[in-house]
This record gives structure tokens, C-alpha cells and sequence, in this order.
């Protein structure tokens, strides 16, 4: 392992995990796929979607509010019952994303080779539970999502914490994310950072950064 980089601090949704029409940036930067089918599934219009989810989907990704009151506000608002909406929510984010095997295959071959790996991504209770596998989460030295610590991107608190848990300065660290707004307060610390497109693309960034 070359001095510079010791460690690769990947986002989840777009990166880790693949799909969900993430091209575009909309309300509270939703995953469009998923929104976009909810609203069909519910047979409304996608700003009647985003009225009845309101501001708790925010609040719950930031966690200061929790599952079950985020849940039961929004079944509330859709007039579905709770168990049946979170039973919906999971399923959808599983049918809109497939989980980007050769890239955790990639950043586990970091690992063996002595680098820390890392995981740093905004989601709220129930896309994490539907997007991070807990057999991969395991295996990562640390994994800060939003909702569990209470702070998210790109506020520029959350990028000093996990450089806190992984006790390294920015300059030894990449973060990884496919939104370019996520990438500025990273590279105002000091981190090095890496807009991601696809598998091959990143894997020749890292490269010229000496971490392979």
C-alpha cells in the first residue's frame, strides 16, 4: 500500500448499491425510480406523493425522528395501513436497486491489501435496512449512514466525523459518491474525491491515485 491513500470511504445509493433513475436531482434529492413508482402504486401524482410523505421522509434521514413515527405519519397520510407501507417501501427499493457485487468484491481486495474501507451515506430507516446488506456492513471498518447519527450530507459535520472514526486526516482518505454536491465539502476538508459513473471508471481513478 502506497503512503498517501489508507482509506476509501464509499456512498451507498448510486454507488454500492445500482439503479432507481438516480440520474436527476429533485425534491430532497429522492431516487426517482422509487418515488416515481410509490406514486403510481398509490395511483397519484408525484407531488401528491411528496405532500403525503412530507417533511418527516427529511427528518427521518437525518434520524430525529424515528421509524415508527415516520411510518405511521406517512400511512396516516396515505391511508394505508403501517405494516402493509413498510412492507411496500422495502420492496420497492429492493425491485429499483441491485447491489453492486464487483465493487464490494473491489473495495473487500482494499481491504486484504491493507487499506481501511468505509462506507458514508444519507439514508433513512428504511432504505438502509432494504440497501445495506448486514453481511457486507460487517465487513467494512466503519459505516455511518445518516439516520443513525443524526447529521447527513453534505453538511460538513458528518465528513469530520468519519474521519474521526477512522482516525486519519483528509488527505489520506477518497470519498466516493455519484452527487457532485456531496463531493464539495469533502474536497474543502482536504479529502480526495471521486465523482463515480461506473465500476471501470473508478477503479482507473483510484488507480492514479496509487490506491489498487
Amino acid at each position: 500500500m502506497k503512503k498517501g491513500v489508507k482509506a476509501v470511504i464509499f456512498d451507498v445509493g448510486g454507488v454500492l448499491a445500482l439503479g432507481g433513475g438516480n440520474s436527476q436531482k429533485i425534491k430532497w434529492h429522492y431516487t426517482k425510480g422509487v418515488h416515481s413508482f410509490l406514486a403510481d402504486y398509490f395511483k397519484i401524482n408525484i407531488d401528491q406523493w411528496f405532500d403525503s410523505i412530507d417533511t418527516v421522509y427529511a427528518k427521518s434521514i437525518e434520524g430525529k425522528i424515528s421509524e415508527k413515527e415516520t411510518l405511521s405519519i406517512m400511512a396516516k397520510n396515505l391511508k394505508v395501513p403501517l405494516k402493509k407501507l413498510k412492507r411496500i417501501f422495502i420492496k420497492t427499493y429492493k425491485r429499483n436497486f441491485k447491489q453492486n457485487k464487483p465493487l464490494y468484491k473491489f473495495a473487500f481486495s482494499l481491504k486484504k491489501k491493507g487499506y481501511k474501507i468505509a462506507i458514508l451515506s444519507d439514508q433513512w430507516h428504511i432504505s438502509r435496512r432494504a440497501l445495506i446488506k448486514k453481511k457486507y456492513m460487517k465487513r467494512f471498518d466503519k459505516v455511518i449512514i445518516s439516520c443513525d447519527v443524526g447529521m447527513r450530507k453534505p453538511s460538513i459535520k458528518i465528513y469530520k466525523f468519519i474521519l474521526q472514526k477512522l482516525s486519519l486526516p483528509p488527505h489520506s482518505t477518497v470519498f466516493i459518491d455519484n452527487r457532485e454536491w456531496n463531493l464539495k465539502p469533502a474536497k474543502k476538508l482536504g479529502m480526495k474525491t471521486i465523482l463515480f459513473k461506473n465500476n471501470r471508471q473508478l477503479i482507473q481513478e483510484l488507480s492514479k491515485l496509487g490506491v489498487k
